[in-house]
């Protein structure tokens, strides 16, 4: 389905009853639009996509006679994640590409490792909202709304923070030992732009003079931005 914006016009003959419809398949069209499609049947265990075919809303299902136990279990996030990189973070990814029993089911789990000062830096996922809930340390988190406000707290272990979809947001390990979350999305491709190496390091590259404006600074500064995140 098609998340179109589009709504006829009202006729004058049944004013009630067209506004009434109009509630109606605007509650339909928000429902839907809002996260990924409902399933059609008890599952769909993906079927690993060919080359560059599109991954998102679906992949293609497992054959149900071939289905196991196994298709529905993953332990990728049991391990951790290499925080030994200059962001100090690692995140491992339990989204429809690594966990196949999650296709067409409207949800995925990532697992964060974060070195003491580890960052995972500012970005934002298209495609859905993320709970962060905070396992072992101390991690500071917080979005910037459309309007400029900055919604910030830090966590302790136990507590959880939620994103909106879309938001820009961070984690920041602000203790002095090792921390680790778990992230859940209700997506189960949730897509990450993460916007230091959107902005600086996109290929091909934005112009610096468009950058330099937007940014209000001299275009030397864009320069040295882009070496630190060509790819």
């Amino acid at each position: 389905m098609e998340c179109s914006g589009a709504i006829s016009r009202p006729s004058s003959a049944a004013p009630l009853l067209v506004l009434a419809t109009v509630a109606v398949a605007l509650t339909v069209l928000v429902s839907t639009c809002v996260a990924d499609p409902e399933p059609v049947q008890d599952f769909c265990v993906a079927v690993p996509r060919a080359g560059d075919a599109p991954a998102y809303p679906g992949f293609p299902c497992k054959p149900a006679s071939t289905v196991v136990s196994d298709d529905f279990f993953f332990a990728g996030l049991a391990v951790p994640g290499n925080t030994d990189n200059r962001f100090g973070f690692n995140a491992t990814l339990g989204n429809v590409e690594f966990f196949r029993g999650v296709n067409t089911l409207g949800l995925s789990v990532n697992r964060g490792d974060f070195a003491p000062g580890g960052i995972n830096a500012l970005h934002s996922h298209p495609r859905a909202t993320e709970l962060v809930h905070v396992i072992v340390g101390r991690v500071l988190v917080g979005f910037v709304s459309t309007s400029g406000k900055l919604y910030s707290k830090e966590l302790q272990e136990g507590e959880s923070f939620v994103f909106p979809r879309g938001m820009i947001h961070f984690q920041y390990n602000a203790g002095n030992v090792p921390a680790r979350v778990m992230t859940a999305f209700n997506s189960q491709l949730p897509g990450v732009l993460t916007t230091a190496p959107a902005l600086f390091g996109s290929d091909p590259e934005i112009p610096d003079e468009v950058l330099a404006k937007s940014f209000q600074v001299d275009a030397g500064i864009i320069k040295l931005l882009k070496s630190k995140f060509k790819k």
